[in-house]
């Protein structure tokens, strides 16, 4: 029996390229979108001759992609859906740094929002379509502060970056109550592991640790999250694609959570290095929420999933893959980049 098509949309992204390589694992034919061209192979799991968490070789013999922006080329995009016909679509694109969507919130809004209206209102008309898996944030519930929450629709963000996927959110619902667009929302917190951009707290301070270089700890890293291994979460992403009843929200996270402070902190005992002449520390960030503390119960019971990789592997295996790309990633950009 032949499995189902895959379109992935923001197949360059971090959590984009590793779902790639879980699906083409999996047997599916996938094709890929990005606005930009493949990055280097060391940001693209499904490219690696191995994988680091031991799992089988992804073959991109029925791997496809094709650059083209959301932004600018809808009608591209429409031409290339139109010829595949993928039964699932599954969507990672969007303007992602929080920091950065108050310095130009407007390319924010653009391309979470405005952009995937037009899309989607073209999309909901594609009667071969089984499922949209929209992949959007914890962000949208702002702090978390009162403990662990389940899957809602109460949202309360505080930057423009929040308050951009969570208007997207509210439009998708709006089209699943009027179209029955099937859609289906995946909150994951906070996703890390090899081949993460440079300039995600993980990476970035494995990295910053190798070479030598001072890590800047912004507001002296005390607010919370969960972190979950990418691999659980692009398993469970992909068991949602093919299982999930349109119209559900589902949490992917762990059942731990840790300060920014203690994960740095667990890098530098990792790394050898000591803690008091490695970091500095800055002000927080405008807006920044004190936790996103998402219980995973509800994936759990309905699906049978569970993490996998514990936060010490995970970071043993992001480091293994600083170490055995050191040279290339020291010469490529740290700091987010942005592009309009």
């Amino acid at each position: 029996m032949n499995k189902p098509k895959v379109l992935v949309i923001g197949s360059n992204s971090f959590s984009g390229s590793n779902f790639v390589a879980e699906a083409l694992r999996s047997g599916h034919t996938v094709w890929g979108v990005s606005r930009s061209s493949e990055p280097d192979a060391v940001f693209l799991p499904y490219r690696w001759p191995q994988n680091n968490s031991g799992q089988p070789l992804a073959s991109t013999e029925n791997f496809y992609f094709k650059a083209i922006d959301l932004n600018k080329n809808l009608s591209e995009l429409l031409k290339l859906i139109d010829q595949v016909q993928p039964e699932i679509v599954v969507n990672f694109a969007a303007q992602g740094m929080v920091a950065e969507s108050w310095l130009n919130p407007t390319h924010w809004y653009q391309t979470n929002l405005l952009a995937q209206v037009a899309f989607h209102d073209q999309l909901r008309k594609k009667a071969w379509l089984n499922k949209y898996v929209h992949v959007t944030t914890p962000e949208v519930y702002g702090n978390t502060a009162d403990g662990w929450i389940k899957e809602h629709n109460h949202f309360s963000p505080s930057t423009p970056y929040a308050v951009s996927r969570t208007a997207c959110d509210l439009h998708l619902l709006s089209f699943k109550k009027a179209y029955g667009f099937p859609v289906v929302f995946t909150r994951a917190a906070n996703v890390y592991g090899p081949g993460q951009q440079l300039y995600r707290i993980i990476p970035r301070t494995l990295l910053s640790a190798r070479s030598g270089k001072p890590m800047r700890l912004h507001g002296g890293g005390h607010s919370i999250r969960g972190f979950i291994h990418i691999h659980d979460v692009v398993r469970a992403t992909l068991q949602l694609a093919l299982e999930a009843e349109p119209g559900t929200t589902w949490h992917l996270s762990t059942r731990e959570c840790h300060s920014i402070r203690a994960i740095v902190e667990k890098i530098c005992a990792l790394t050898g290095t000591d803690f008091e002449d490695f970091v500095e520390i800055n002000e927080d960030r405008l807006g920044k929420d004190q936790s996103y503390l998402l219980d995973s119960s509800a994936m759990r019971q309905a699906h049978g999933w569970d993490d996998e990789i514990s936060l010490s592997q995970g970071l043993e295996e992001t480091l293994a893959w600083v170490d055995a790309n050191l040279n290339t990633l020291k010469n490529l950009p740290w700091n987010y980049q942005h592009k309009p």
